[in-house]
């Protein structure tokens, strides 16, 4: 049983993958509606809120939501789907944690020596401003809720959407494009937005594509699951800005002129198609037309999705 069958494994029922997705949706949208018809300063407001609590505090309280709805999102597929976590997670017969680490070491450490090459090539772009205590707080936080803010990312996107129209669909472009799309313009009210225009969602809707297509083609989320922790995580140990989503008591302050460069377009057309060919190679990834276009075939024993 491939990735996306695995969501015939639980309680179908339309209105299950409906009410959640216009919950979340709903939510994001009434979000977006107030920042662009009240026409508010996301950057001030941020500004004032770690003046008033501290980088730390306000990461943390920014980060909860996210620990929270993760465990939304198991509670309403095991108890309302009755389907396993195991089943949302991989069409293994196991979580496969080697993956998960393999993805978050690669990519953490392509990120951090993206990082070192930069500041060695441009260090008037940076200030260190490495405080030891306030840091060691920062990984506390960073450690402990990040990996649960990506995972909630990728639980919704990439294992209950992916399955849930992937199922109704009866193929997997549309809920790789539908996915990847939403992903990325569900960023558009963060401040890197608002500082760069919206040629910046190139790079989130590509990263939301190769999130995807990682899912698709190695049947479970796991390479997924480190590569956003990572990318997430190290980030925000390693640099921050005054002008970004996570503004941390990072070891470096980027003070550079925000510009939309190379930076937004090599990871999307360059790195992420090396990633591609390295995780094929290590994991044998064949057939990819099929993996990432092919229809959906409902298993013998299962009932097709009513509303109900």
């Amino acid at each position: 049983m491939n990735y996306i069958q695995q969501g015939y494994t639980g309680k179908l029922g339309m209105w299950k993958y409906l009410l959640l997705s216009v919950f979340f949706f709903g939510f994001m949208g009434l979000n977006l509606l107030l920042t662009f018809l009240v026409d508010i300063d996301i950057e001030q407001i941020m500004k004032d809120q770690i003046a008033k609590k501290g980088s730390n505090r306000f990461l943390f309280e920014n980060l909860i939501p996210f620990a929270i709805g993760l465990g939304g999102v198991f509670f309403w597929v095991k108890y309302v789907h009755n389907q396993r976590i195991r089943t949302l997670t991989t069409s293994r017969k196991k979580i496969d944690w080697k993956r998960i680490f393999f993805a978050f070491s690669l990519w953490g450490f392509i990120t951090a020596l993206f990082i070192f090459i930069d500041y060695q090539v441009s260090p008037k772009d940076y200030i260190i401003d490495f405080q030891l205590e306030p840091f060691l707080f920062l990984v506390l936080i960073a450690v402990l809720l990040i990996p649960l803010q990506t995972s909630f990312e990728e639980y919704l996107f990439r294992g209950y959407l992916m399955q849930g129209i992937g199922i109704t669909v009866k193929n997997r472009w549309i809920p790789l494009i539908f996915t990847s799309v939403i992903f990325g313009l569900l960023h558009i009210a963060n401040p890197e937005v608002e500082k760069l225009g919206y040629e910046i969602l190139v790079y989130y809707i590509g990263t939301g594509f190769f999130l995807g297509i990682l899912t698709l083609m190695d049947e479970g989320l796991e390479l997924a699951i480190g590569f956003h922790a990572a990318n997430n995580l190290i980030t925000a140990l390693l640099v921050t800005s005054s002008w970004t989503a996570f503004q941390t008591n990072s070891i470096l302050i980027d003070v550079s002129t925000p510009t939309i460069g190379a930076d937004v377009y090599v990871p999307v057309f360059i790195v992420f198609p090396i990633l591609l060919f390295i995780f094929s190679k290590k994991y044998g990834w064949t057939n990819w037309k099929e993996k990432l276009t092919g229809k959906i075939e409902k298993p013998k024993d299962a009932k097709e999705p009513d509303f109900f």
